[in-house]
This record gives C-alpha cells, structure tokens and sequence, in this order.
C-alpha cells in the first residue's frame, strides 16, 4: 500500500507541471461531424441527414505485456519463449451516412481496418493472429428505426448495429479495438415518463480475416434492461436481465478466419441479473456516486480458443453461480478553474474456489469496453479481480484536460487464474502449480497482482480533430514474482499516441 500511495503522489507531481491534455469520451452515438456542418449550413433540407468520416491513426508500444507475439502467458516474462514486447500502428477509417425524419431513422456505416508492424502476425494461427487487421471494407453498422418516442411508447430498431449499455461494464461497442463490436439485433424500446425498457436478441458479428465479417446462429445474446425516469430526480436507477446462450454447434462452425482470443465461444447458458444507480451530473453538489451489483446464474462449460473440438465437445457444464460488484465516488473542485476531480473505484468479481468440482465460479465479462476500466494497458478484465482504482481528472481549459490514475490489483481467489482483458486465463505451458515457470492454477502464492500508474491526456484543438497520448507502468506484485521466481520476471511499460479526425 505504501508503494501504491507513493506511486500516486509522484504522478501528481509530474502532472501538474506537464499540463496534459484532453482524453476524450467515447460517444455512444456519432457526433455532428465537419462535413454535417457543411450540408446542414449549404440547405435546410439536409438537415435530416448525418453524413460523416471518422479516421483514427494510433501507435502502441508495448513492453514486456499486453497481447504480444509470445501471448499473454508470458506477460512480465524475463525470458519468454518469443518476444514479449511489440510496436505496431493501427488505421481505421469508419464513414457513414444517416438519415432521420419523425418516424423513420436508418444508418449505414462501413469500416476499414488494419495494422503494421505486429509482430502477433502468426501464418498458421487463425486469422493469422491478427485481431486489429480486418481488411479494406466491413460493415459496421446498418439498421433502420421506427418510431417515435415523443409520440408513441414504442420504437424498434432492427439490423447491425452497437449495443451500449451503463458504464459498458458488460455490454459495449470496444471502440478502442481498431476492429470495434457489433451485433446483428432486433431492439424494441418502451418508455413512458416512470420507466423504460430494451428489449433485445442479438448475435455478436465476429470479425473473420479478410472475409466479410458474420454473426454465428449458435450464439445468441438477449436481454431487458430497464430504467426508471420516474422514482427520482437526483439518481439514475437501471435494472437488467442478460442471457447469453451459446450451443454446442457453436464449436464445430468454422473460425479458421477468426483470430483468438475473440473465436470459438464456450457452450454456455449464462444469466446475468444486475442493479446500477448512479447520481445525475450535480445533482448532489461537488460530490457523485455510483454503485453496481452483478449475479450470474445458468450453467457454462470450460472451453477457450486453445481448447481441441474433441474437448469442447465432451467438456461437462458446470452450474454457474457468480458476482461482481463496482463502487465509486468522487469529489470536483467547482470552484476551481480546472475542475480537478478525485475519484475512487472498487471493481470486484469472483473467481472460483474449486476448479475441479461440477461448479463455476467465475464471473464472466459478456460483452464490455474493458479499456480504462481496470487500467489503460488492458491487462485485466472483470472476472477473479479486485480492483482499487484512485482516478485524479483535470480540464485546464475546454480543449485540453488530462486524467491520472492508479489501480491497485488483486487475484479475488488464488485457487483460479489471473484472466486477461479477452477474458482468456493465463497459463504458461509446462508450468506446473508452484514451480515459479509461469502462470496458472498457484493457490499457495500471494493474491496481489501488482499496482498499475496511468498518465493520459489530449488535446481537441478543433472539435473534428483530437490529439491523445498515455503511459501506463505496470509494478509487479508478489503473485507475478512468484509466478516468474525460476525463470525470472519484469515489470511492463505501456505507451501509445493517437489522432483522431471526424471530418
């Protein structure tokens, strides 16, 4: 904890000197864009219409961690069996044109994506193990609405389209992915002035290598969630019931252009029940709050992308039987120019006691944006972790601002495995329980994972262009130590620049 603390008081003193910039949102929907201005102020009549291009160019520089060559089996290896580190970029170009009258609303969007320079390029993986080079053209969004809120209860959007819900915690469009997420949905909307409901079912699209991309008719998501205008005006109030429902069909469909770890879904029938409040912007003064309660029923089986079709179809269900919670507060200085606001954030989710009895244990992640959630070098997802997360954000002027934050990590059972952000286990091949070879199934080593210090800022000098960069170090704690104690461990550095354009 001392260690924690001292890492937090030295950003801060770097921070404040360096004057970083702004980290902006991801928006659930897109943004009036440079060429909408131009239509909308050349005729009226276009007004109607939203026709945009968004271009993203990021560099990563990742070193000893983080989906690499070698796989995050060997994440913090000193002497990992391929290399540890990568350097690549990453280019995605998404243009869109929409259309929206009183009753009738409908979007096309295309997306093009592709990396340089990784080094996860595998010519015998599937995919060829590139999980952010999906090809010249796909589409990533294209359905129609009906309806009209403001006249009639109801609404129903149909086609492909992002699905985004509360803090994306369990369901988002994992936008800083360079291929992003989308499903093939059929989404009905009721609301009135005391509560709101979606109700959908959906099927994720999977992103196959230079194919166009397709979602799988053996895995289905479906779910209601609700929220409650009506019970205060002071607090949002949502409660949901998620159901992904996988079957076995689903393993012998092909993915030979699908790269792990985003492929070859486990037979599951998975329920998540769940509760979130969180208070309005100030609505209670300086301070905000939030809290969000988890619990998974249902049974899954224990099947990974590495995992034989032989073993995925013989592996047994187990009874599913899960939590997770988040907690958060914070305080902003309003009457100060920057706005400097502290936070805290716990995230915790159950991992298993007994990987060897007919139960399980593990909260599983559905389908979130774990990035900045549980640290900017993606690490970590909400499944066997608790997370202490001490966030320090400031806006030095309307287009500048810059985020400071320390995470504190640990293992919530020992008796499970330290998953990645994909949800994915670690466990180095031919490390047996305690030998100190790697990661795996080590109940006798410590649960402190290690602290995370990130540094992030930007800066929005026109709104159709952002400039971002951030770093992120990685200390290791006693269970990488003891994970890596024979062959010998490293903490992990994390940088990346990027530019945005929504022309």
């Amino acid at each position: 904890m001392f260690r924690f603390v001292s890492v937090l008081l030295a950003l801060f003193t770097a921070a404040t000197s360096a004057r970083a910039q702004y980290v902006p949102p991801m928006l659930p929907a897109p943004a009036p864009s440079l060429i909408d201005d131009q239509l909308h102020a050349w005729s009226p009549a276009l007004e109607d219409w939203d026709v945009g291009l968004n271009y993203r160019f990021r560099e990563e520089d990742k070193l000893g961690a983080g989906f690499t060559h070698a796989g995050s089996n060997y994440d913090f290896s000193s002497k990992p069996v391929g290399e540890n580190n990568d350097n690549y970029q990453l280019s995605r170009l998404m243009p869109r044109i929409g259309y929206t009258s009183d009753w009738f609303a409908a979007t096309v969007e295309a997306r093009s994506s592709y990396s340089f320079g990784d080094n996860r390029y595998n010519p015998t993986a599937a995919g060829y193990g590139l999980t952010e080079d999906n090809g010249p053209f796909e589409l990533q969004q294209a359905y129609i609405m009906l309806g009209n809120l403001k006249e009639f209860p109801l609404t129903l959007k149909v086609g492909r389209q992002e699905l985004v819900y509360g803090e994306q915690r369990l369901i988002g469009n994992f936008l800083w992915n360079n291929d992003a997420r989308t499903f093939d949905a059929v989404k009905i909307r009721y609301q009135d002035s005391f509560f709101g409901v979606d109700l959908f079912t959906s099927r994720v699209v999977y992103n196959h290598f230079d194919h166009f991309n397709q979602s799988d008719p053996h895995d289905t998501f479906s779910g209601a969630y609700f929220d409650f205008p009506g019970l205060s005006q002071r607090i949002v109030t949502e409660t949901y019931l998620l159901a992904r429902n996988v079957s076995r069909e689903a393993v012998t469909d092909n993915w030979s252009q699908v790269p792990a770890p985003f492929r070859f879904p486990a037979p599951e029938d998975i329920y998540t029940a769940g509760f979130r409040i969180k208070s309005k912007p100030s609505a209670f003064g300086p301070w905000d709050f939030g809290l969000e309660a988890m619990y998974q029923f249902g049974n899954r089986t224990a099947v990974f992308p590495a995992t034989t079709v032989a073993a995925a179809l013989a592996a047994p269900r187990l009874d599913q039987h899960a939590w997770a919670f988040i907690a958060q507060g914070g305080y902003t200085l309003t009457e100060c120019p920057w706005k400097p606001r502290l936070a805290l954030i716990v995230s915790g989710a159950s991992g298993d006691k007994n990987l060897n009895d007919h139960s399980s244990e593990t909260f599983q992640n559905l389908f979130p944006t774990n990035h900045q959630l549980y640290g900017t070098m993606d690490l970590s997802s909400l499944q066997n972790l608790i997370d202490y997360r001490l966030a320090l954000s400031m806006k030095p002027t309307k287009s500048t601002c810059f985020a400071l934050e320390v995470h504190q990590q640990y293992l919530e059972s020992t008796d499970d495995y330290w998953y990645n952000v994909a949800g994915v286990p670690r466990n180095t091949p031919g490390a047996a329980a305690g030998s100190g070879k790697g990661f795996g199934l080590n109940p006798t080593y410590s649960p402190d994972l290690g602290q995370e210090a990130d540094l992030i800022g930007g800066w929005s000098p026109v709104k159709w262009l952002c400039l971002e960069a951030g770093y992120g170090h990685y200390f290791r704690g006693e269970y990488i130590k003891q994970s890596f104690s024979v062959v010998g461990s490293k903490d992990a550095n994390y940088f990346y620049a990027q530019t945005t354009f929504n022309f």
